[in-house]
Order: structure tokens, then C-alpha cells, then sequence
């Protein structure tokens, strides 16, 4: 098995392709050792003790380092976790299956008026179908969190959040692809 590296625009993160899936459907992001609890392999790679962000995409793991890390030291050391970790078909959850995993829905921050329904789904199609996969190639992933007043609330995960570009991201990339088509939008903001 080969283990595929990218960098990403965050330059504390870093992409590993394991060139088969990780996660079945959706994408889960670990920002501590608490919430790593879930997932062996999330618990390995923090246990190395530099990392500081683990984030499950549907082919990927991206990984974020403490600040003033060494890539070149601890890039092999997660290769080979995620070595072990894919050639023993290990399971990517604690437990029968991850039913017990609570993933907060898109919704949760913010209350959608039912009146702009038809708006809320432009932006979600929108999110869908050309953000979401450019950030996965990123190392990341955004959710949907709400539709309120003309603004759009958007959350950055994986590589994506914390990046020193994501500002711009949200700003120069998706506000203006979601102005130019769905005209009720007058702002995007991080959630």
C-alpha cells in the first residue's frame, strides 16, 4: 500500500491519500484528544503529540501539526499510523458500527426562515456542487450552518480551518460565487 502526501494552503496541515475510502459518507473533524476519543485512528495520531487536528473527508485524512513542528519528523511517523492502520483494515470508529457519534447537523447555529426556503436550497446546491469539492482537494471541507438577513453562515473544517487563506476563501471565493448566482446574498460569514 501507498500512502499518497499533499500539501495544503494551511501550511500547519497536511493531506494523506490513502487510496481507498475513509469515511462512507460526511466528514468528521477532531480538534483534541477528547473528541478523538472516538476513533483509534484519530487517538493514534494525536498520541504522537505534536498533532493538533485530525480531519476525516471521504478519501483523505488530513492532519495539523503544533505550531513550530517539523513536517520532515513527523510526516513519517503518521504515514506509518495510517500505514498500520489501512493495511489491517482497522475500524475508523469505537463500538459495532458509529451510530453513537453525534455530528452536529448543518442547521444547528443558525434558524433558516422558512419563507427562503427556495434561497436556502440555491445555497446549499451552490456549497454542494462547487465549494465543497474544491475545499476537499484542499484537505477540508465547509459546512452549511445558516441563512439569515441576507448572510450566509458557513463553518471551515480540516486544513480549511485555521488557514491563513480561508478569510479570503470566504470572502474573494464563495461570497462572490454565491452573490453572482443567487442574488439575495449580501454576505458570507464564518460561523
Amino acid at each position: 500500500m501507498f500512502i499518497e502526501t499533499e500539501t495544503t494552503p494551511n501550511p500547519a496541515t497536511m493531506k494523506f491519500l490513502p487510496g481507498e475510502p475513509v469515511m462512507q459518507a460526511g466528514t468528521r473533524e477532531f480538534r483534541d484528544d477528547e473528541e478523538a476519543a472516538a476513533s483509534p485512528l484519530a487517538t493514534a495520531l494525536f498520541d504522537l503529540g505534536d498533532v493538533t487536528g485530525v480531519f476525516f473527508g471521504r478519501d483523505f485524512v488530513s492532519v495539523t501539526a503544533g505550531q513550530g513542528t517539523d513536517w520532515a519528523a513527523l510526516k513519517p511517523q503518521v504515514v506509518a499510523i495510517l500505514l498500520d492502520h489501512f493495511i489491517t483494515a482497522a475500524p475508523l470508529f469505537n463500538g459495532p458500527d458509529a451510530s453513537g457519534i453525534v455530528v452536529p447537523g448543518e442547521d444547528d447555529d443558525f434558524g433558516d426562515d422558512p419563507a427562503q426556503a427556495d434561497i436556502v436550497v440555491q445555497i446549499k446546491e451552490l456549497i454542494e456542487t462547487r465549494v465543497r469539492p474544491a475545499v476537499a482537494n484542499d484537505g477540508g471541507d465547509i459546512v452549511y450552518r445558516g441563512f439569515r438577513e441576507g448572510v450566509v453562515y458557513l463553518s471551515m473544517q480540516g486544513a480549511c480551518s485555521g488557514c491563513p487563506s480561508s478569510t479570503a476563501t470566504l470572502k474573494n471565493g464563495i461570497e462572490t460565487l454565491l452573490k453572482h448566482y443567487v442574488p439575495e446574498v449580501i454576505e458570507v460569514r464564518a460561523a
